[in-house]
């Protein structure tokens, strides 16, 4: 009996262990098939990431991007940041039946994720499709086992769904950087496994649910950059585990609830650029953990109580655009870390608290735009740390600080429109690179101080009672751009070696005693923009080396003593644009080109003038008489034989333009395309044969929001084109077309060249040059310090181009590594998908800038932010994307403000060029960082123009001794 029994064991094992067999069997086939059917699905791998998915190959469990577990069955598949595009079918891979891990962040996948993604697969515990191009609405369902989902930085569309509140053990969920619409679903609340939320840069509406109060896990919530109104709950004060709350711009009204005091963990408080009104609770200062504080940009009043001591890990306050009243609390210079004070446009009044600094930890200080009186305190730069001291439109009173002259990390100082007396002593400072005291009492002798400011790029001591001889050589100030000394007593003559300052760009010596002869020199100045010599007593002649100034745009020297005839070079000069030389002792006619052609009658007042046009309100000039009768023969001679050759280069050019011209050609299938080219080589050689026949699956470069990118060649030639499909053709504005043909006469060595363009009833194209070479996105790792530095100039330049060589100006829109090609000679060549000329349509992508995500408007402040970003991922090596990002920092902008304030080089410095950073290339590293965050300012009127950009990293590699910046007048 006991044989029967174990024989029948023996035959129960055999056969469960054949049903299992071939359950796996049939379940590793399924998954082959879903893997395959994947790989299929995508039509770019330029990496050959997926090389090794041979279904010929043992095992699955080998290739590229999967880990199995013990049964052979896949349960992570990890294709992150792998430049893989396709569209991912609804048989993939979110049916494994195994997988618990699920990964394709970073890629260029496109179109909508298949509909059944939440009901596939029961085992999936994280699934990361974030910054792809997937469009549509996230689909309905759920996995209740799901504990990470993020769909981030996408182009997903429509509402939230409700069943979102059934992922019932989900702790992460970004849904942010997308266009979704409608409300915050109340279901959400029903997550209450939940610990990160982040619903921020979209379209939301409505108000935060009352709800969320349930959701007791949460450490992190980040909702900003939408349009949610109404105010914030109380309820959030009882999440007391949240050390993350972040509600930045939106439309946010009320006041500040005092319950957010109950949450004792609080590490960051951000609730900027809302309409948020009232005091300040005062349960805020309870937050005995709060390391950043910023409520800036609202319409909160009151005073700042002496509580704020209780605050004693704060590094970040920031409470400026509000009208907050009273005295600067004393308590603040008791706080031991405090870094960053910014109090500015407020209406803060009586004296700025004279120990702070003393016990402070200060970096950046902006106190501007208050009511503030009194002495500038003394302790200011006790830290040593002090790079940023912003003071200026108060009435402060007294002597600016000695020790504050010795104040060697200083680089941005700004004093002016204040009451200050006494003489200057900010000379020797070898980091200022922005010094501006200008409308004061300031006095003394500014000639018989020896400066040394080697990294001076702007200095106004405009509206002072500075005296003396101006000898520009003492500044020693090679890099100085603006100088501004008008409003001042200086006498004189304006010394020659004004024109050593080559880089300058805007010259005011304006309402001083200045006297003598303008010194021809001035004219070595070739970036000059600006020169203002007015109200002084000039006397001589105009020089005529002021013709030689390439870019001189506004010329004013009225109110001299200057005689003679205007030079008519001067009306040669291109870029001049405005010329006031009213009320001097100029006799002759005026130059009848240029800038004098219309120029307005106060312009030119006080003199001794004749001719222009009929608002100059001039006499005309008396017409010479014939000297000789072979004139009018010699006339006559000439011009036949000048008709004779302009007859003869205007067949020719006629002859070229023709092919440039619009043409109307009918397509291989009947239908009538226009057809247009902006290069003669290329119409005579690309036919719409040849762009038709480029538009095949097989010759697909790229995808991305705005549409499809082709590889064509033409028949005859084998010349190579790109041909971009453009979608949504019927939502472009009126105007497009025309713009485009004007963005196709555009050449610049750093631009990928639009060089055609073709459209129908049955959609559009535009064709590009093809260019060999890589995106930098895909190549930035494994580049060196020298690479990188260089890709970053080309940039600026092409960008500089764009911005500033181009009328109106053109807009890159999605400045991006995406849009940079690396060619064959190592040159960054900038790619156009829309070029449109000023209203650049909405792209929600993490290099807009965040006011143009707000208002859905492009402008050439959003492209500057987006150079700025570049700039930081050349220097990091890190993206927008990075996961650490969403944890500790709200965005890599705030997490590179903090490395560059707190942190050793090598703390944040790309591992791959730490090696090769010399003592210059460190100084190069610093100088790219310290840009790259003035052009990602939080005001947009604080960032660079494209042309400052390009001119410091070029002076930062040339000069990589010192450390250069840019100036900008806005408070930051």
């Amino acid at each position: 009996m006991a044989n029967k029994k174990g024989a029948n064991a023996v035959v129960l094992f055999v056969f469960m262990f054949l049903i299992n067999f071939v359950v796996s069997e049939s379940d590793n086939g399924r998954e082959l098939e879903l893997l395959l059917s994947f790989k299929s699905s995508i039509v770019h791998d330029p990496s050959g990431f997926l090389s090794n998915w041979d279904p010929s190959a043992t095992t699955f469990c080998q290739w590229h991007g999967i880990t199995c577990n013990n049964l052979s069955h896949v349960e992570t598949l990890d294709l992150s940041a792998k430049n893989l595009s396709g569209i991912l079918v609804s048989s993939s891979v979110f049916n494994l039946p195994f997988v618990k891990t699920l990964n394709l962040s970073n890629n260029h996948l496109y179109g909508e994720i298949p509909p059944d993604i939440f009901f596939a697969n029961s085992s999936l515990r994280y699934l990361n499709l974030s910054n792809n191009n997937f469009r549509g609405h996230i689909p309905n369902g759920f996995i209740s086992g799901l504990v990470i989902l993020d769909l981030s930085n996408n182009m997903f569309s429509g509402k939230i769904p409700r069943e979102i509140g059934l992922f019932s053990c989900l702790k992460f969920l970004d849904l942010g950087g997308n266009v979704l619409l409608g409300k915050i679903p109340i279901s959400i609340s029903n997550i209450t496994t939940l610990k990160y939320l982040t619903l921020a840069s979209n379209e939301l509406v409505g108000s935060i649910p009352h709800e969320i109060g349930k959701m007791k896990s949460l450490k992190w919530i980040y909702l900003g950059y939408n349009n949610l109104s109404g105010e914030i709950p109380k309820e959030i004060g009882v999440l007391t585990c949240l050390n993350h709350l972040d509600l930045v711009y939106n439309n946010l009204t009320g006041q500040i609830p005092s319950s957010i005091g109950n949450l004792k963990d609080l590490n960051y408080l951000f609730l900027y650029q809302n309409k948020l009104t009232g005091s300040i609770p005062n349960s805020i200062f309870g937050l005995k953990k709060l390391v950043s504080l910023d409520l800036s940009d609202n319409s909160l009043s009151g005073e700042i109580p002496e509580l704020v001591a209780q605050l004693r890990n704060l590094e970040i306050l920031h409470l400026f655009g509000n009208r907050f009243s009273g005295r600067i609390p004393n308590a603040l210079t008791s706080l031991p870390n405090l870094q960053v004070l910014q109090l500015w446009s407020n209406r803060f009044s009586g004296q700025i608290p004279q120990s702070l600094g003393r016990y402070n930890n200060l970096t950046v200080v902006d106190l501007s735009t208050n009511n503030l009186s009194g002495r500038i305190p003394d302790g200011l730069c006790s830290s040593g740390r002090l790079f940023k001291l912003i003071l200026f439109s108060n009435s402060l009173e007294g002597e600016i600080p000695r020790n504050l002259s010795t104040c060697t990390s200083l680089q941005r100082v700004r004093l002016q429109n204040n009451r200050l007396v006494g003489e200057l002593s900010f000379t020797k400072l070898p980091l200022v690179y922005f010094l501006d005291v200008s409308n004061n009492n300031l006095s003394g002798n500014i000639g018989e101080q020896n400066w040394d400011m080697p990294s001076l790029e702007m200095l106004s001591l405009a509206g002072n009672r500075f005296s003396g001889k101006l000898l520009p050589h003492l500044l020693n100030a090679p890099k100085i751009e603006f100088l501004d000394l008008s409003g001042n007593e200086f006498s004189g003559t304006i010394n020659p070696r004004f024109g050593t300052l080559t880089e300058l760009m805007q010259l005011s010596l304006s309402e001083n005693k200045l006297s003598g002869e303008i010194p021809e020199d001035l004219s070595s100045c070739k970036k000059l923009v600006r020169l203002d010599l007015s109200h002084n007593q000039l006397s001589g002649q105009i020089p005529s080396g002021l013709a030689d100034m390439p870019v001189l745009g506004h010329l004013d020297l009225s109110e001299n003593r200057l005689s003679g005839e205007i030079p008519a070079k001067l009306g040669q000069i291109e870029s001049l644009v405005q010329v006031n030389i009213s009320y001097n002792h100029l006799t002759g006619a005026l130059p009848s080109t240029g800038a004098f052609l219309a120029i307005k009658e106060s312009a030119v007042a006080g003199n001794d003038l004749c001719g222009g046009d009929t608002t100059s309100g001039l006499p005309p000039c008396k017409k010479l008489k014939n000297r000789a009768n072979w004139w009018p023969f010699m006339a006559c001679s000439f011009a036949g034989l000048l008709l004779l050759v302009i007859t003869g280069f205007g067949f020719l050019f006629m002859r070229g333009r023709n092919n440039l011209e619009p043409k109307r050609v009918e397509n291989g299938d009947g239908s009538i395309w226009e057809l247009q080219f902006f290069d003669p080589k290329v119409s005579k050689s690309v036919t719409m044969d040849d762009i038709t026949l480029s538009l095949k699956e097989s010759n697909v470069i790229s995808r991305c929001k705005e549409g499809v990118s082709f590889k064509g060649k033409s028949v005859s030639n084998d010349l190579q084109i790109v041909v971009k499909e453009m979608h949504h053709v019927s939502s472009l504005p009126a105007s497009f077309w025309s713009e485009i043909t004007e963005f196709g006469k555009l050449q610049h060595p750093n631009i990928v060249k639009l060089i055609g363009k073709c459209r129908s009833d049955k959609g559009a194209y535009l064709v590009y040059e093809y260019v060999e070479g890589k995106l930098l996105s895909e190549i930035l790792g494994n580049l060196s310090w020298e690479r990188r530095w260089k890709i970053a100039i080309g940039t600026a330049k092409a960008l500089r181009f764009l911005h500033s060589r181009c009328s109106p100006s053109v807009l890159v829109g999605d400045m991006s590594p995406e849009r940079i090609i690396i060619d064959a000679k190592d040159e960054p060549r900038l790619q156009f998908i829309f070029p449109f000329v000023d209203n650049q349509p909405f792209l929600p992508s993490s290099y807009v800038a965040p006011e143009a995500r707000e208002n859905k408007k492009m402008n050439e402040k959003s492209d500057i932010y987006g150079m700025g970003l570049i700039l930081i991922e050349l220097l990091t090596g890190k993206t927008p994307a990075d996961a650490e990002f969403k944890v500790q920092y709200s965005s890599m902008v705030e997490w590179a403000r903090y490395c560059y304030s707190d942190c050793h080089l090598d703390m944040w410095v790309d591992p791959v060029i730490k090696s090769q950073a010399s003592i210059n290339n460190q100084n190069q590293i610093v100088a790219a960082m310290n840009l790259a965050l003035h052009c990602t300012a939080g005001d947009p009127t604080a960032r660079p123009c494209a042309a400052d950009v390009f001119e410091t990293l070029k002076s930062a590699f040339r000069t990589s001794s010192c450390l250069p910046s840019l100036n900008f007048s806005s408070p930051v």
